[in-house]
């Protein structure tokens, strides 16, 4: 996919790369409300912080989570805002029993979407929202999908989180499923998950 030179206040959108694993690693935790960083917690070896394995599943060759799913905006050199796609399987996938229960919801969901181009992460840095970025990225998602013949576009998010709602939904994201959240003990002021689909 050949990425616009938009230059809208110097803002450059290409594609990440290892290098851009803090930013990534960050813009995810800001897309999951800090669920991120709480399962990274869980997940971290002796003498890592959650924020390593953070880093350390952004530089990934594979996976869901992996800067070649991912693209950044950047304003003067610096990563200001972040998109990681990817196409839902055309068949839902059989959730293992032993799937920790925090994530069963999101999985419910996704399979509510099978060959979907799935937004996994789209968050701007506070000190850059309320500029368009985020709509430029769900632009960049839709044009991804059209390329990779996906069979629509597809977004979770918590319902406590009404501004993003409301970005996805002036995209043409409308209300398909909604998930009781598991929280174990993140906490979180949402109730549930919402997939909005296009």
């Amino acid at each position: 996919m050949k990425l616009k030179r938009m230059n809208t206040t110097e803002i450059r959108y290409r594609q990440a790369t290892p290098a851009d694993a803090m930013a990534l690693a960050e813009l995810i935790n800001f897309a999951g409300e800090g669920l991120p960083l709480y399962l990274w917690e869980r997940m971290a070896e002796p003498g890592e912080s959650a924020w390593d394995v953070g880093r350390r599943r952004a530089r990934r060759d594979e996976g869901a989570f992996s800067y070649r799913n991912a693209v950044v905006a950047e304003r003067g050199g610096r990563v200001v805002a972040g998109l990681v796609t990817y196409r839902v399987a055309e068949e839902p996938e059989v959730i293992d029993a032993e799937t920790p229960g925090i994530f069963v919801p999101l999985l419910e969901l996704e399979n509510r979407v099978p060959g979907s181009w799935y937004v996994n992460v789209l968050a701007v840095y506070p000190l850059h929202r309320g500029r368009g970025l985020g709509g430029t990225l769900l632009e960049i998602a839709a044009e991804q999908a059209r390329e990779n013949g996906s069979r629509g576009e597809s977004i979770i998010v918590s319902d406590a989180n009404t501004g993003a709602r409301r970005l996805y939904e002036r995209s043409g994201y409308r209300f398909v499923d909604q998930r009781p959240m598991v929280k174990d003990d993140w906490e979180n002021p949402g109730e549930n998950w919402v997939l909005l689909a296009k």
